[in-house]
């Protein structure tokens, strides 16, 4: 009896592997026991997590479009604050990554834990073709790949860890998005250098009228143009990416414009472990956005839902006019500006295939229910030591609605500096309604931006 119930396990999971699209009835529960997106909507045992009522659905009062987003949770007040003396008593609600954290600062890390507020929420639109992929969404190409879905997330409710990381990866997050920020590599003393960039990004697999069909014949998610302003001498520099929705049939399409050659070049090597543009080696090009590119270098292990203390509604970080002299600091951010509140968030552990070459052997990472962006990622080397942990530091961008990160941070343990991407106090505001153009995603259109 044991030995068919295996076989039958067996083969329900590697049914769900090929085939991840969940029956009607499954599906009807994204009106009831789970939000739109998939999520608990119900709140914890303890009440520390409160049930989702709908999240942020409107601007705050007084907000203005085009400023820095006023916060809505102004008037909370920390409920408690972890640091390295009373560390024991929240290991519990902790990343193995975050712990590292205290134990190599122990006289400067901490976590201000704030009421939890479930603000996430998105269009009506994009609710409704999540429940619509919901029963035709497919993982391809053993997992390199999915069909039938556009808009939304494509597994709302999941049963392996590669449809929760295509869920990071397909999230809403607008359609024509204009970014103007900066990032800073501190040195151990704190001493940095601010590297400005202007960033494009036409997200296709949410483009109105876009279509399943459509996608998978253009075959591409996002078109991404960033271009470096600062400092002086990386001015002009450029970088534009064509990500692809099928990976394994035709890889991500990359090309770099750099002033001193003034020549546009094919860059296929913009993937997996090569380290990012500017950053000192202080994270790997599929660090960005915590993940992104093709998950075919990793076995992908759902191991299941934990309660965390994550950076969360991260306005007093987004505030404009914060110093960036004060929020940089040696070692790690400033604290003092960073909310942390407990919510349940998705584990799963990516673990490098045998024969594939990265940099990370093992990746840790923690997805947010509400909004399917990794929050957290513990990062392991190949001697199975803790190496890195990335934070994203999310809100709800209300005027849309859409929760993204203001600033992720990449910390590494090992050579004990960081590096903090999307620093935008003093920059102008994200457009949401840039209304782009495919024609400046084209190489030549590359060579003119960089020029």
């Amino acid at each position: 009896m044991k030995k068919l119930t295996l076989i039958s396990a067996i083969a329900l999971a590697l049914t769900s592997q090929a085939n991840a699209a969940v029956t009607a009835e499954d599906a009807a529960k994204l009106k009831t026991e789970l939000t739109p997106v998939g999520a608990t909507r119900a709140g914890n045992s303890d009440g520390s997590i409160p049930a989702w009522t709908g999240g942020i659905t409107a601007p705050v009062a007084g907000y203005v479009k085009g400023q820095h987003h006023p916060d809505p949770f102004a008037s909370d007040n920390v409920t408690f604050t972890i640091t390295a003396k009373n560390l024991d008593q929240y290991k519990a609600h902790l990343t193995d990554g975050q712990v590292k954290l205290f134990e190599t600062y122990p006289d400067t890390f901490k976590m201000n834990v704030y009421p939890t507020r479930r603000s996430a929420s998105m269009p009506q639109p994009v609710y409704d073709a999540i429940a619509n992929n919901a029963t035709k969404a497919e993982l391809i190409l053993g997992g390199n790949g999915i069909s039938n879905a556009v808009l939304g997330i494509p597994f709302p409710i999941p049963t392996t860890g590669l449809e929760v990381i295509w869920n990071h990866i397909t999230r809403y997050r607008g359609v024509d998005v204009q970014l103007k920020a900066s990032q800073a590599a501190p040195t151990k003393s704190g001493d940095f250098t601010l590297l400005e960039t202007k960033t494009n990004i036409k997200f296709k697999y949410t483009e109105p009228g876009m279509t399943a069909e459509e996608l998978n014949k253009e075959n591409v998610i996002f078109k991404f143009k960033q271009v470096t302003s600062q400092p002086a001498r990386l001015a002009g520099t450029a970088l534009l990416v064509h990500e692809t929705l099928n990976q394994d049939n035709e890889p991500r399409k990359a090309w770099t414009y750099n002033t001193g050659q003034r020549r546009v070049r094919r860059a296929p090597n913009v993937a997996f472990d090569t380290p990012g543009t500017a950053t000192d080696g202080l994270r790997t090009t599929d660090d960005f956005d915590m993940y992104n590119g093709s998950p075919s270098r990793y076995d992908w292990k759902l191991v299941g839902k934990k309660e965390i203390y994550i950076p969360y509604n991260s306005y007093k970080l987004h505030a404009k006019g914060v110093s960036y002299d004060d929020l940089i600091q040696p070692g790690h951010i400033n604290q003092d500006y960073v909310r942390y509140e407990k919510h349940r968030v998705w584990q799963v552990e990516a673990t490098l295939k045998e024969g594939m070459r990265h940099t990370y052997k093992k990746r840790v990472f923690f997805i947010d229910e509400d909004n399917w962006q990794v929050s957290i990622a513990d990062i392991y080397d190949n001697r199975d030591e803790l190496y890195r942990v990335a934070m994203a530091h999310e809100l709800n961008y209300y005027e849309l609605p859409a929760s993204w990160s203001t600033l992720d941070v990449y910390y590494d343990l090992q050579a004990r500096r960081y590096l903090a991407q999307g620093l935008d106090n003093n920059s102008s505001m994200y457009k949401f309604d840039a209304k782009l153009s495919d024609k400046k995603y084209t190489s030549s259109a590359l060579r003119r931006a960089g020029r």
